[in-house]
């Protein structure tokens, strides 16, 4: 799997985020570079269980979607001599 990049808005977008959390939450204040830093180790590190857990997400939506479009297609067949 490819390392997850965020365009330059996007991580600092993030790193906010993650420094507004600790204050918040724990009561500490942390750089940009702690917070990219953990950006970069999340990524890295449980990365891939979010993103393959958005693939499920995603696989299961479109199952989904191909079963009501196989019962549409079934609802709209003509009847012939042919047996399936």
């Amino acid at each position: 799997m490819a390392m997850i990049e965020f365009s330059a808005e996007e991580k600092s977008l993030i790193i906010d985020k993650i420094q507004r959390y600790f204050v918040a939450e724990l009561d500490q204040d942390i750089g940009k570079f702690e917070a990219e830093f953990l950006i970069d180790f999340f990524a890295e590190e449980v990365g891939a269980y979010f993103y393959n857990r958005g693939l499920n997400d995603a696989k299961a939506v479109l199952e989904e979607k191909l079963a009501t479009i196989s019962d549409d297609l079934y609802e709209i067949e003509k009847p012939t001599n042919f047996v399936r």
